[in-house]
């Protein structure tokens, strides 16, 4: 899920980020070295550009001055996952949640990284936080269920997935996952069943899975 944690990219305030609004945020933070609201605003201004090494610093500065900057968390946060250091990811959400014991994404956030680190039950316990707080977070719900799947409990992976294609049934990887859930308890049919929508609504299911389940289509 390489743009899971993209989407943390929201602004406690969205900034505009035209050189003229970056210019008064430079100007105010220049005037204000302690005003984290500003490093904060260029650090996502510098992220919509691409400019990840310059975007952390700002983060960073943000967090430094700023007691409530929970989000600049979370966006250091992705631009480590960018970097592919998942321990300064799982560190960075840490920090987000601690900060805002309510920020559902934060929790979401953390869960992915312990779930990449096959750190399994601390992430289902970050996810089920995440979804306790937000539930509409989809991308909570698909993690969970593969946290489940990771732990051995393919059932409970299961009842997780098909919650999620209720809540969300246009969620085309909810019913990918679902599918390989299904097949790795031995339910063909319900295996054939999910990933025959997933593909209906784009998704590109692995072509060696797919061929796996082959054989049952005819039963």
């Amino acid at each position: 899920m390489p743009d899971f944690l993209a989407e943390e990219r929201d602004s406690m305030r969205t900034p505009q980020c035209s050189d003229e609004f970056i210019k008064q945020q430079r100007k105010i933070l220049k005037e204000k070295p302690e005003c984290g609201t500003a490093a904060y605003n260029l650090g996502v201004a510098a992220l919509e550009r691409g400019n990840l090494e310059e975007a952390r610093e700002y983060f960073k500065e943000a967090v430094a001055t700023g007691s409530r900057m929970f989000e600049a968390w979370a966006n250091l946060g992705y631009i480590y996952f960018k970097e592919g250091d998942l321990e300064k990811v799982a560190e960075a959400n840490r920090r987000a949640v601690e900060i805002e014991p309510r920020y559902a994404r934060g929790y979401a956030n953390l869960g992915f990284a312990y779930l990449q680190m096959a750190k399994t039950e601390e992430a289902i316990a970050a996810l089920e936080k995440a979804i306790e707080l937000n539930p509409e977070i989809v991308q909570a719900w698909a993690n969970l269920a593969n946290a489940y799947l990771q732990q051995g409990d393919v059932d409970k992976a299961i009842e997780t997935g098909k919650k999620l294609v209720d809540r969300a049934p246009g969620f085309s990887l909810a019913h990918n996952n679902l599918a390989f859930a299904y097949h790795t308890k031995g339910d063909f049919a319900k295996a054939i069943e999910h990933v025959d929508i997933a593909m209906s609504q784009g998704f590109e299911v692995p072509a060696a899975f797919l061929a796996e389940l082959e054989p049952y289509r005819s039963r």
